[in-house]
């Protein structure tokens, strides 16, 4: 079933393209139409293309991969932030940081920093400073939260990139190609959609157009997220079953090995035949030299014959 349809987005207005002149060629494949001097958008294309970017946003939060989702304009951070949030998934919605991608080590450590500052609140440590220097610290732990807030769960490369306006948030496209980060991002008809690795040709401007797009990705990464959760529930019930039945046998199985061997050593030593040989003093009281000899001689193993001889 398809997660959008034609009349969702036209009621929308995902339809919308800008004016002709600020067109770019490369989005001509979707493009349906001019009217009054603005591009309308081939809505048919766009629901394919919802579908396969959710498809893929799906597989990624199956695998337990995070997609980090960029909106710093102002009809998107809000419908952003909402969004997002629900599920769980890291969002900037303010400037977007220089680097944080191919820099994110430094980036990890003002979040850390910021991690810090609440910790020297919890412990009291933050009591001893001057009225002065707690205002400072204030101030730099509600900066850091403004903007990396957000990302605070962050603690590796987030799998792909989902960016709303290519041309304002040229820095993290640029960012996300050098490290070859798969990119999703809504596409007017004024933008170059080459860098962009899963294309969504839509209105970017109109808050209801991005909460539409936003519906239909949000609704695939809840359900990559239930199915893995699944997975892993019948994966340790499967466990705890596989567990317990191994034990059992393994104990059972010693105890055969032991009995076994048990038996196999006393047998042999019951039924081994032992030879009797007569005293030589007894027999020399009674016999003369010659017989003490010949009785000597049989006790004695062959391997002792032959050296003798």
């Amino acid at each position: 079933m398809a997660r959008t349809n034609f009349e969702q987005l036209l009621e929308a207005g995902v339809h919308f393209g800008h004016l002709r002149r600020k067109w770019n060629p490369k989005m001509a494949p979707y493009i349906f139409m001019e009217k009054n001097g603005i591009h309308i958008i081939d809505l048919h294309k766009t629901v394919q293309m919802i579908e396969t970017a959710a498809a893929a946003a799906k597989q990624m939060a199956k695998s337990g991969r995070k997609i980090l989702f960029v909106a710093t304009k102002k009809q998107a951070k809000d419908v952003v932030a909402e969004k997002i949030a629900a599920i769980n998934m890291p969002y900037v919605t303010e400037r977007w940081p220089g680097g944080m991608l191919t820099n994110f080590p430094t980036i990890r450590k003002a979040v850390k920093k910021m991690s810090t500052i609440d910790k020297m609140t919890t412990d009291g440590t933050f009591d001893n400073f001057s009225k002065r220097e707690k205002l400072q610290i204030s101030r730099q732990r509600a900066k850091l939260e403004k903007n990396l807030g957000s990302i605070a769960d962050l603690t590796r490369l987030p799998a792909a990139l989902f960016v709303v306006d290519v041309q304002k948030e040229a820095n993290a496209v640029r960012e996300a190609n050098r490290l070859s980060i798969p990119v999703f991002a809504l596409v007017d008809t004024c933008c170059d959609p080459s860098n962009i690795d899963y294309v969504i040709p839509a209105n970017d401007d109109a808050t209801k157009s991005i909460e539409v797009v936003l519906d239909a990705i949000c609704a695939a990464i809840v359900e990559g997220l239930e199915e893995r959760k699944y997975e892993k529930d019948k994966e340790g019930e499967e466990g705890a079953e596989e567990g317990d039945a191994p034990a059992s046998t393994k104990g059972t199985g010693r105890q055969r090995i032991r009995k076994v061997s048990r038996e196999e050593v006393d047998v042999p030593m019951m039924e081994a035949p032992v030879a009797e040989v007569a005293p030589v003093e007894a027999v020399a009281e009674v016999a003369p030299v010659e017989v003490v000899a010949e009785v000597v001689a049989e006790a004695v193993p062959a391997e002792a014959e032959v050296k003798a001889e």
